[in-house]
């Protein structure tokens, strides 16, 4: 009898050997597979400009290296920039993380540019009272594009839409007849994925989900695992959000223009040089947005023959000549200084381009009375002003007047001078003062503005 039971008994314990063993290898996997997951998350609020693509773009690669769950971006935009708009789609199209776009808070909106952002995300999903659409493009004036330019952005729109599954009709009809629709009729048209009131019930809605993520060639499925996933905030920063608070071409314009005016009428009256700094902080900045729009060598060029000819006319004033020559270059200058559908709005422009013309003007008319303008200050400042002689010393004939302060040794031109008579400055020798007899009337006004 208990040979028949040990080999049972050795085997139940192999078993539960067996098992254990398992379990523990498989404990690392499950406590790991536990672990709460990360998302990046990010908010794009305004217009869509160079600075936001280069934000996404780092956000892609932040969430990459680090591994997260999802990339999801809160969305509220009346538009943008098309060519910074093709590279935010050819960066989430190629993404190895899954991006989710969320038009949120309620309110918010995903209008031209946001529509193609929306759309081109892996998933895509709105709060309720908002909008996506009308994606027809228009020029800097806001004026609607060319035919040409319009099937393009609808074959890019219907492009995206192909890619990710969404309503090609939609995506035409929101270019070509500037189509919009609210949170409930964008997910009943395949335009958007799902709805939710907030970011906490959206990551709890996508968990789970499968998507296609990586570039068309490597492609492969991700599964979300984003319930009550830790959100790590990705923002722009302070110098980001200077970066985009500045990326206008409106903003750049005035800068630029406003700060060569602020130089001029330094060059004009230097005094204490509040026209210099100032102009040169508003330089800068216009160059800080520069830097962040896309613009044309030829229309800088045409900035600086305005700045010049602006100059000259403050060094040799004439007939207006060369302010009007830069008033001229300054408007060629503000229409074609941006490139693409970029431009400075015609109602900033006219009025700068006249009102800088205009200062250079009248900066050319004070530069010119104040170089005529007999001298205040120095040696040559004290010749003409009349005092009245304090003390005479008989030994030598000379007395002390009291001037600007200080106390002058005063000698006669043509004759000796007499204590209590009013005098004239006609020279200054050293530091004695050549003066010759002004009269009573003179001399009383000087004696009251000397001081007793």
């Amino acid at each position: 009898m208990p040979q028949t039971r040990s080999p049972v008994l050795i085997r139940r314990l192999t078993h539960l050997l067996l098992l254990a063993l398992a379990c523990l290898l498989a404990a690392p996997s499950i406590s790991a597979a536990q672990s709460p997951s990360t998302v990046l998350a990010t908010r794009v609020d305004g217009t869509i400009t160079p600075v936001v693509a280069d934000h996404l773009r780092q956000g892609l690669r932040t969430a990459e290296q680090d591994r997260h769950a999802a990339y999801v971006i809160e969305l509220d935009t009346p538009g943008g920039l098309l060519q910074s708009t093709r590279e935010i789609v050819q960066d989430f199209l190629a993404s190895e993380v899954p991006v989710v776009v969320y038009v949120a808070p309620p309110g918010a909106r995903a209008a031209s540019a946001g529509a193609y952002i929306a759309m081109a995300a892996h998933l895509a999903a709105m709060a309720p009272g908002t909008h996506i659409g009308a994606g027809t493009p228009v020029t800097g004036q806001g004026e609607e594009a060319s035919d040409k330019v319009v099937s393009d952005a609808a074959a890019f729109a219907v492009s995206i839409a192909e890619e990710r599954g969404r309503s090609t009709r939609f995506a035409e009809d929101m270019v070509r007849k500037g189509t919009a629709v609210p949170d409930q009729e964008a997910v009943r048209m395949d335009v958007v994925d799902l709805v939710a009131p907030s970011r906490d019930v959206l990551l709890t809605e996508l968990d789970g989900r499968r998507v296609i993520v990586g570039p068309a060639d490597a492609p492969h499925e991700v599964v979300l695992r984003t319930a009550g996933a830790q959100v790590v905030e990705h923002d722009l920063g302070f110098f980001g959000e200077l970066r985009q608070l500045l990326a206008s071409p409106e903003l750049a314009f005035l800068f630029l223009s406003i700060g060569t005016l602020a130089l001029i009428y330094e060059l004009a009256s230097p005094g204490m040089g509040l026209g210099g700094v100032t102009g040169a902080i508003l330089l800068v900045l216009g160059f800080v947005a520069l830097s962040v729009l896309p613009f044309n060598v030829g229309g800088l060029l045409l900035l600086a023959l305005a700045a010049a000819l602006f100059v000259a006319e403050v060094l040799t004033p004439g007939v207006g000549i060369f302010a009007a020559g830069g008033t001229v270059s300054l408007v060629f200058a503000g229409v074609l200084l941006f490139r693409g559908e970029l431009g400075v709005d015609p109602a900033v422009l006219w009025p700068t381009a006249v009102v800088v013309g205009g200062g250079s003007l009248l900066a050319g008319r004070l530069a010119w009375r104040a170089r005529r303008a007999p001298a205040t200050t120095g040696h040559e400042g004290l010749v003409g002003r009349e005092v009245v002689v304090r003390r005479v010393d008989p030994r030598t004939g000379t007395g002390q007047v009291l001037l600007e302060g200080a106390w002058w040794t005063a000698r006669g031109r043509d004759a000796p001078i007499v204590e209590g008579e009013h005098v004239r400055v006609v020279d200054v020798e050293g530091l004695d003062l050549i003066v010759e007899g002004a009269g009573p009337e003179g001399g009383r006004e000087t004696e009251q503005e000397a001081g007793p």
